[in-house]
C-alpha cells in the first residue's frame, strides 16, 4: 500500500492503482425502490426471511448474510435478489442515517422504513455499502439530514449528492477483500472469547460446591467443604464518601492513592491496576483506605460486582470491604463472581437493588481448604487470562479495521 495526500485519492492505496476516484450524482450510479409494509408485529417462528429497519440500529452489520428473523409473505413485498445496499429512511440522528448495509442473501423481505440502492455493473454492492457508511460520503448523507427529534432523508436527496469511488472495478474488489478477511478475523476471535468465557462459566458451576463437595475436584482432596458466613471469614466493612462528592477539595492529581468507582470496576473487569481520580489528603481522611491485595464488593447501582485492587484505593461508600481475610483472595473473588445474581433476591421488581454490608456478612457460602482454594483460583486465573488476551487481539483489529475504513475511502 501506498499514502497519498491528494483529495481526489484516498490516503492509502494498494499499490498500482493509481487513479483518481471519479465524482459523479449517486442517482447515475444506482437505481431506487422502498421497503414495504411489515413491523416486528408480524414475525412468526417460520416463513421468509425478513429485514426489518430496527436490525440497522440493534445489530448493525456492512454485510448481513444471514437473516434470523421470519414473516408470512404477503403480495407486493419487495425480496432481495444479493445484489442491495439499504439505509434507514429515518432515525435519531443524522449519523444514524448515514448507515448502509449489503443484503448478500436472496429471497430476504425488505421491510418498510428501508431506502433500496440498486447498484449499476460499474460498482459492487458491497463497496457501495462500505463506502456509503465511511469517510466523505457519509458526511455527505448526514448532511442531507432533516428533522429535529426524528430525523429524515429522501430518494431526491440521496440521488443528488455527489458520490466518490473508484471507477477501476479490482480497485473497489481489493478494498472489500481485505476488510473482509478482518472481518472474518474479529468474528473468530470472538468466537473464541465467547468459548473462553462459556468455558469460565461452566467451571464456576462445577469448581465451586453447592452442597458438601464440587462436582469436579483436582486429585487429592476429597474433604468435606465447611460452610461459613461472609462475616466469620472476614470483617466486612463500608467504603465511606466525601461530601459533596464532585467538590475539588478531595482530590489531588499527584496522590499516590486512587478513588474507585464502578466504571473503574467494569472497565478494568474487577482487577484494579490503576485509576484516574486520586484522593488528597483531605479526601482520604472522609473514606477507608485499603491496600493491595484488598477485595471488595459493589453494594449499590451494579450489584454484586467482586473487585481486587491491586494499588494503595480510598473506597467510595457503594462497596463492602472484606478486611483481615481468612481465604485466599482470588479464589473468594472467583467465588463471588459464581453468587454475583444471588444479590438480586434483595430488590423490588423494577427497582434498583442495593444491599448493605449486614446482609452480605451473613450470606453463607460453602469453602475448601487453603491448598484447594489455591488450585481453583490458579486454574480460573488461567483461563481469565486466555479471556482477556483473546478480548485484546479482537479489540486490535478493531483499531486496524477502523484505521483502514478510515484511510481507504475519501
Amino acid at each position: 500500500m501506498t499514502k497519498s495526500d491528494d483529495k481526489r485519492v484516498p490516503a492509502l492505496r494498494f499499490k498500482g492503482f493509481t487513479d483518481e476516484w471519479e465524482q459523479r450524482k449517486l442517482g447515475n450510479l444506482v437505481t431506487f425502490s422502498k421497503g414495504k409494509g411489515y413491523t416486528k408485529k408480524d414475525l412468526t417462528e417460520k416463513g421468509v426471511p425478513i429485514f426489518l429497519y430496527g436490525t440497522l440500529y440493534t445489530n448493525f452489520h456492512e454485510k448481513y448474510d444471514d437473516i434470523h428473523t421470519y414473516v408470512k409473505m404477503r403480495s407486493g413485498s419487495i425480496i432481495s435478489n444479493g445484489s442491495e445496499v439499504v439505509l434507514p429512511d429515518s432515525g435519531e440522528t443524522a449519523l444514524d442515517i448515514a448507515r448502509a448495509s449489503w443484503i448478500s442473501k436472496k429471497g430476504v423481505i425488505l421491510a418498510g422504513g428501508l431506502l433500496i440502492l440498486y447498484p449499476k455493473d460499474n460498482i459492487s454492492s458491497e463497496f457501495l455499502a462500505y463506502s456509503l457508511t465511511y469517510g466523505r460520503n457519509h458526511k455527505t448523507i448526514a448532511t442531507k439530514a432533516q428533522g429535529k427529534s426524528i430525523v429524515h432523508i429522501h430518494k431526491n436527496d440521496l440521488e443528488n449528492i455527489f458520490y466518490r469511488y473508484p471507477r477501476n472495478v479490482n480497485n473497489q474488489k481489493r478494498i472489500i477483500k481485505i476488510l473482509d478477511k478482518l472481518n472474518k478475523c474479529i468474528l473468530l476471535q470472538q468466537r473464541k472469547s465467547k468459548q473462553l468465557k462459556l468455558l469460565k462459566k461452566a467451571m464456576l458451576q462445577t469448581l465451586f460446591a453447592n452442597k458438601i463437595a464440587p462436582q469436579l475436584r483436582f486429585q487429592g482432596f476429597i474433604d468435606s467443604w465447611k460452610q461459613r458466613k461472609l462475616g466469620e471469614v472476614a470483617n466486612i466493612l463500608r467504603g465511606a464518601s466525601p461530601r459533596p462528592i464532585k467538590d475539588p477539595k478531595w482530590f489531588d492529581s499527584n496522590s499516590k492513592i486512587g478513588w474507585i468507582r464502578i466504571s473503574d470496576v467494569t472497565k478494568q473487569h474487577g482487577r484494579i491496576h490503576n485509576l484516574e481520580q486520586h484522593l488528597s489528603k483531605a479526601g482520604q481522611d472522609k473514606t477507608r483506605v485499603v491496600y493491595p491485595p484488598s477485595l471488595l464488593l459493589s453494594i449499590a447501582a451494579s450489584v454484586g460486582y467482586p473487585v481486587i485492587t491491586y494499588i494503595e484505593t480510598g473506597v467510595h461508600d457503594g462497596f463492602v470491604i472484606f478486611d483481615k481475610p481468612k481465604f485466599n483472595v482470588d479464589f473468594m473473588f472467583f467465588k463471588l463472581q459464581q453468587i454475583q445474581k444471588t444479590w438480586n433476591k434483595y430488590g423490588q421488581p423494577g427497582s434498583q437493588v442495593n444491599i448493605n454490608s449486614s446482609i452480605v456478612s451473613n450470606t453463607k457460602i460453602l469453602i475448601p481448604n487453603n491448598n484447594e482454594q489455591l488450585q481453583i483460583s490458579n486454574i480460573l486465573k488461567k483461563i481469565e487470562k486466555c479471556i482477556h488476551l483473546q478480548q485484546g487481539k479482537t479489540k486490535k483489529l478493531k483499531n486496524l479495521k477502523q484505521f483502514l475504513l478510515q484511510n481507504m475511502f475519501i
